[in-house]
C-alpha cells in the first residue's frame, strides 16, 4: 500500500483527501489494499477513509457481523463522522447494512458492491485442504471472472491466513455468522438512497442477490458490471470508480 495508516485509541485506518466523506469497509477475505483505486480516483474531492475490520482480533465467541458493526460504530464516533457515504464489499456491505438499520442518522447514503446480507456462496463451512496450495488458489480465484485478477501476491496472503489455526476459526465463524444473518426482513427500514454496483459473472453474491436487494431496499438503484466477479473495485476499477461517481453525483443532484 502506498497511502500512510494511522493508528489511534486501537483503530488502524487511512485517511485521505477532504470534502465529503466516504467511508468504505473490505470484505471477509479483504484489506485496506482492495480499495487502492478508489481513494487514488476520490481523494481529490472527497475524503476518503477506510477502517480495518478487527475480523480475526475479536473473541471467538463474539466473533460475528453484528460485533463487527458494534466496532465500525465505535470507529466512526472516533471519528466524529456525519453525514457519509458508506461503501461496503462483501462482509463489508454486509456490517453497513445493519449499520444503516442502527443508526441511520448518521449515513447519507449507502452503496453496496457484491454484498452479503441475503445469500453467498462463501468458501463453505471449512477448509478441507487448506495446506494444498493449489486448491487455496483455485477459492481465490473463483472471487474473480478473470483468474489472473488472483495474483500469486494475493493467493500466497490467503494461504498464509487459512494455515493460521486462530484467524481459519474467526474467519470460518464470520462467514457463518453473515450467513445466518439474512436481512431480507430489515431491509424495508433503510429508507436512504442506495447504490448497488454489481458483477454480473458474481459466483459469490450472483446477480439474482442483487436483483433482489434492489426489489427490497426502498430507494435503491443497481449499476451492473460485465464480465466482473465478487470485487469489482479490485477486477474492474475503472469502470466501478465511473458508475460511483455517476451514482455521487447524483446524489448531490437530489441534495
Amino acid at each position: 500500500m502506498k497511502y500512510v495508516l494511522k493508528e489511534e485509541k486501537g483503530f488502524i485506518y487511512i485517511d485521505e483527501g477532504q470534502g465529503p466523506v466516504l467511508l468504505l469497509l473490505h470484505g471477509l477475505m479483504g484489506g485496506l489494499s482492495n480499495w487502492e483505486g478508489v481513494i487514488d480516483e476520490f481523494k481529490h474531492d472527497y475524503r476518503v477513509v477506510i477502517p480495518i475490520l478487527p475480523i480475526f482480533d475479536l473473541p471467538l465467541l463474539t466473533t460475528g457481523v453484528k460485533t463487527l458493526t458494534k466496532h465500525v460504530h465505535r470507529f466512526v464516533k472516533h471519528m466524529n463522522l456525519n453525514d457519509f457515504v458508506l461503501v461496503g464489499n462483501s462482509l463489508g456491505g454486509h456490517a453497513g447494512l445493519i449499520y444503516c438499520v442502527l443508526h441511520p442518522e448518521r449515513v447519507k447514503s449507502l452503496v453496496l458492491t457484491g454484498s452479503s446480507g441475503l445469500y453467498e456462496n462463501a468458501f463453505g463451512g471449512s477448509f478441507p485442504r487448506r495446506e494444498n496450495y493449489e486448491f487455496v488458489k483455485e477459492k481465490v480465484e473463483y472471487t474473480f471472472y478473470d483468474p489472473a485478477t488472483a495474483t500469486k501476491d494475493l493467493v500466497d496472503e490467503v494461504f498464509i491466513l487459512v494455515n493460521d489455526r486462530s484467524k481459519v476459526v474467526r474467519l470460518l465463524a464470520m462467514a457463518k455468522s453473515a450467513i445466518r444473518h439474512n436481512m431480507a426482513k430489515e431491509l424495508n427500514k433503510i429508507t436512504m438512497p442506495v447504490g448497488l454496483i454489481w458483477g454480473r459473472d458474481d459466483k459469490i453474491t450472483p446477480p439474482e442477490v442483487a436483483v433482489e436487494f434492489n426489489q427490497l431496499l426502498p430507494d435503491s438503484k443497481l449499476y451492473w458490471i460485465n464480465k466482473c466477479g465478487h470485487a469489482p473495485m479490485m477486477e474492474r476499477p475503472d469502470e466501478f470508480n465511473k458508475l460511483l461517481r455517476e451514482y455521487l453525483n447524483e446524489l448531490k443532484q437530489k441534495a
